[in-house]
């Protein structure tokens, strides 16, 4: 089953879509990842995207990103055909997306103020004392301290690496933010603390996320739906109940399994299409508040 014929019901309009895959095949010389698979992300939603280790949940991920070249198919992003889209209109795009990178990524020699301004040296025209004002604010909207902004990633904890990384992330206000497994290597704790700061920034910023995890509970806390990727493609997609429901051997054992919470169908699963409907009506006025 994929995101078109799985069956699963969706409260959704097809103009909520802001990100399309269709039908994409990659391949990395004779050895196919992904074969023909379909996939819609919806506006104002964190879905969260699993699969067993080596499936290709990052690649599909950097294949979005046009870090990966597909051989067939097509995506589509706030609209706009990939493939057939203007320098302009492509640069319009990279503009509104943000990536948090497995491990954080950031770069060593540079401070985490300078990371964080990183993509807005390469976008934005603007003064550098604008830049250090607006990187504080990301520090500030992350929940990190202000002194954190003169420090080197060599003298961050682990938690406090990916709080800079979600900063650079979010540095250009983007309307789509992609994170790649954002809570592991963290301490039960510090990932139960990331995952309530990555509701609150989509339920104040009118973020859609797009996480690729392996953490159950971050599944099951913060996640309005989730797609399931095997046999090289999306075997499943919709809400934690339809995941415990789904006849497959894989994911009955990841949802069942003895690492798994033990939740109630339609009881303890949390209902968040009001947060969701709350995220699609104020991300656009704050985007206008600046």
């Amino acid at each position: 089953m994929n995101s078109t014929d799985n069956g699963q019901s969706r409260e959704q309009e097809p103009s909520d879509i802001i990100l399309s895959v269709k039908d994409v095949s990659v391949s990395f010389g004779r050895s196919s990842v992904l074969e023909h698979l379909n996939l819609d992300v919806y506006r104002g939603e964190i879905l969260g995207f699993v699969g067993a280790s080596g499936t290709g949940k990052s690649v599909l991920m950097r294949t979005i990103l046009g870090l990966n070249q597909k051989q067939h198919g097509n995506i589509s992003i706030f609209g706009h055909d990939i493939d057939h889209a203007t320098e302009q209109e492509k640069l319009s795009v990279d503009m509104r997306m943000g990536v948090l990178f497995q491990h954080g990524a950031l770069f060593s020699s540079l401070t985490v103020l300078e990371n964080i301004q990183v993509p807005m040296r390469e976008y934005l025209d603007i003064p550098h004392s604008l830049m250090d004002e607006l990187a504080r604010l990301k520090i500030d909207l992350v929940g990190l301290k202000p002194d954190t902004a003169e420090k080197f990633p060599s003298e961050l904890s682990g938690g406090m690496i990916k709080r800079a990384a979600l900063a650079r992330a979010l540095s250009l206000d983007p309307d789509i933010v992609f994170l790649d497994e954002p809570t592991s290597g963290l301490d039960p704790i510090g990932a139960a603390d990331f995952d309530e700061l990555i509701a609150n920034l989509r339920d104040t910023m009118g973020l859609t996320v797009y996480m690729v995890t392996h953490d159950l509970d971050s599944l099951f806390a913060v996640c309005d739906r989730i797609a399931v990727l095997g046999k090289k493609r999306v075997l499943v997609e919709g809400t934690i109940d339809d995941m415990l429901t789904f006849d497959d051997p894989w994911v009955q054992e990841y949802f069942h399994g003895k690492r798994a919470r033990q939740i109630v169908p339609n009881g303890s699963s949390r209902r968040k299409s009001d947060r969701v409907q709350s995220a699609r009506q104020s991300g656009p006025l704050l985007k206008e508040q600046g």
